[in-house]
């Protein structure tokens, strides 16, 4: 199921890339652009939501004129409706590895969805197609039985998903029992190959770091510039849509709170305020995903230096930053 040797290939080609990560509202994208320019590289994107066209003022697009001229990839490739998915994500990220390598440059990945970093620096396991008749009929056995009961099946051929997944975790349950179904063996079993990471003097991963209280107030203050610069209006246009949004892109950190507040189950102040504290709780989860990966070396926003790279030129290299905390993250 898992080939080792394309495992090894792969992770040889990613990690000859940089990585800039961090939490939202850190700076990422104004020092990608700098760190890019200093190493002759060109940008993909790492974010899961920025892949999509006509979300760019709740996904924090670094606007055009803002590049500098470097070259941005996987960033506004799908349409809203459609589904993007993570094995899709990294097909195409390798793609355009190899298609910037061939122009003799470097490649930076910007951008702070963890899960996505994860599977770029370890690979992931996609594992055998879905199997509609065994989810069907799995679906009937559960239907008028509580969400104990899928875990507690889980619990019987792969304990150490079961100890792993909430059991309100369907979706996950589901897809576990499924590879077992299939495979004759635990999704767990599989899954060991991608939990070995390499060390971090061996790679070229920065996470962008500061005091919790500055970066909150960064939040704060990103969050009101967001809905000043139109965030409601952009999800007004997305509601409109004949072809309406899928899941997955309606679920993303801001849309979900003002689709909620257009529909009526939420009043308008209280969405702003949930996409503030929601913004806020993603920031200290994505900072506990970095600090177990360990890849990842932490420099401070307010002075990064960068191993074989010299950046500040007698200047801060985040000297005036404040003034556009509101832009791209």
């Amino acid at each position: 199921m898992i080939d080792l040797e394309e495992l090894a290939r792969f992770r040889r080609l990613t990690l000859s890339c940089w990585y800039l990560t961090g939490p939202t509202a850190v700076g990422k994208s104004q020092l990608a652009v700098k760190l890019a320019e200093r190493l002759n590289a060109e940008i993909i994107s790492l974010d899961s939501m920025a892949v999509y066209r006509e979300m760019d003022i709740g996904t924090s697009k670094i606007w055009i004129e803002d590049r500098n001229g470097i070259p941005h990839h996987l960033i506004d490739v799908v349409d809203p409706s459609e589904e993007y998915s993570l094995a899709r994500y990294v097909n195409d990220a390798c793609d355009k590895i190899a298609e910037i390598q061939l122009k003799d440059k470097d490649v930076l990945f910007v951008g702070g969805t963890p899960l996505y970093l994860k599977a770029m620096l370890r690979g992931m396991f996609e594992g055998p197609a879905a199997d509609k008749e065994f989810r069907m009929n799995l679906q009937k056995k559960a239907e008028g039985k509580d969400s104990e009961y899928l875990h507690s099946l889980l619990k019987k051929v792969d304990e150490v998903s079961a100890k792993r997944l909430h059991p309100n975790d369907t979706r996950r349950i589901v897809r576990a029992l499924e590879v077992y179904e299939l495979t004759g063996k635990p999704i767990s079993s599989f899954q060991k190959q991608f939990d070995n990471g390499t060390p971090a003097d061996k790679c070229k991963v920065y996470v962008l770091g500061m005091q919790r209280e500055k970066l909150y107030a960064r939040i704060e203050k990103r969050v009101d510039k967001m809905i000043y610069d139109g965030f409601l209006d952009e999800v007004k246009l997305l509601s409109e849509r004949k072809l309406k949004i899928s899941q997955t892109a309606r679920q993303a950190l801001g849309y979900k709170e003002l689709f909620d507040y257009l529909e009526g189950k939420l009043k308008y102040f209280d969405a702003v305020s949930l996409i503030k504290q929601k913004t806020r709780n993603f920031a200290k989860s994505q900072e506990t995903w970095f600090r177990g990966l360990s890849e990842c070396r932490f420099i401070s926003a307010e002075d990064p230096h960068f191993e074989g790279v010299q950046l500040n030129d007698n200047e801060p290299l985040f000297a005036g930053i404040a003034a556009s905390e509101g832009e791209a993250d």
